[in-house]
């Protein structure tokens, strides 16, 4: 065997190795934090123990353990909550375990629906997200946005691929992020996304490929120019993305119809699937935007946006102001 090939083959197999060491070690984590909680909440509640007895546990567990950390009043208080919050040792076995013991305390302390709850741990093991995406998405209120655009899919696309591509969608998307004033023209908001293009593609989800922007089409003799392109690599289709300053009119429909025929034509390849568009709109009416869709053979979503108003914007602390007041905070 080659020796370049060897490494890499090793390489990759203790990797591997790592990460099922490191996903074992959290799970039993997780597990015994479980287990302490339940201790706790059953005791209280069968011998009647206010919360003195977690300062009384905390002392005395840091003792009998001193080379170990987390048995601090605030975690144990955490794990009394997190038993509490998730009474079924199932659902803590078989999905909860499965992530960080960081981020069950984000979305424990963030979330109270318990449906909610379960939407993020499923989409955090479904996309890898870190502590910090995790929190934005719950801050943005994913799981009230999440397969909520208004989309003609269940007609003109086959099942699973219709669901799958409604659940990609969400309205409204959160463009925080742009500094963007109310006069903005779309040139404007094409440009601010591109600039923002990290923080564009997260807000834009799991899957989602920029292949390009304002994307050159040549149909009979004539260039289009589409503002946004990608790939969806779950979907396994192309995603066109056309951005509207103003209202949804039933026009654009039209148009993006045209997009995604031209599309289909001159790029899709035969392991495609049909071309999904995508109208983002500062603003839509439902009933116009149903009707619409109604007439179109073509698979297209309708969606908002939203940005951050002028008046918020110009009251929120400046970068250096934000790590001032942060300098000599801690967590215990």
């Amino acid at each position: 065997m080659d020796y370049p090939l060897l490494l890499e083959d090793l390489r990759s197999r203790i990797r591997a190795a790592q990460t099922r060491a490191s996903l074992s070690v959290n799970r039993e984590l997780v597990l015994l934090y479980w287990e302490i909680g339940q201790r706790i909440l059953e005791s209280q509640q069968r011998e009647g123990w206010g919360a003195k007895v977690i300062d009384r546990l905390a002392t005395d567990l840091r003792q009998s353990f001193p080379e170990t950390t987390g048995f601090s009043r605030r975690n144990l208080q955490c794990m009394r909550s997190f038993a509490e919050g998730f009474p079924d040792p199932q659902i803590v076995q078989q999905l909860v375990a499965q992530i960080p013991w960081g981020h069950i305390l984000q979305i424990q302390q963030k979330v109270k629906d318990h449906a909610a709850r379960v939407f993020y741990i499923h989409q955090t093991l479904a996309h890898g997200w870190s502590r910090a995406v995790l929190v934005h998405q719950i801050e943005s209120r994913l799981h009230r946005r999440q397969g909520k655009a208004l989309n003609n899919f269940d007609r003109v696309l086959p099942a699973p691929q219709s669901d799958l591509a409604r659940e990609t969608l969400k309205d409204p998307y959160i463009f925080d992020f742009l500094n963007l004033g109310d006069e903005a023209q779309e040139r404007d908001l094409h440009r601010g996304l591109i600039e923002q293009v990290s923080r564009f593609l997260l807000e834009m989800g799991a899957g989602f490929a920029l292949v390009g922007t304002q994307y050159p089409l040549t149909v009979g003799g004539r260039d289009f120019f589409l503002d946004l392109l990608f790939y969806h690599l779950q979907l396994r289709c192309y995603v066109v993305v056309e951005l509207k300053v103003a209202d949804f009119e039933p026009e654009h429909a039209g148009k993006m119809s045209f997009y995604l025929s031209a599309v289909d034509n001159l790029l899709r390849r035969p392991d495609d699937q049909p071309t999904i568009g995508l109208i983002l709109c500062k603003t839509k009416h439902s009933l116009v935007a149903e009707y619409t869709l109604q007439g179109q053979q073509k698979p297209i979503g309708v969606a908002s946006y939203r940005m951050m108003p002028n008046h918020l914007r110009d009251t929120l602390p400046s970068p250096k102001e934000l790590e001032t007041h942060l300098v000599g905070l801690s967590i215990n």
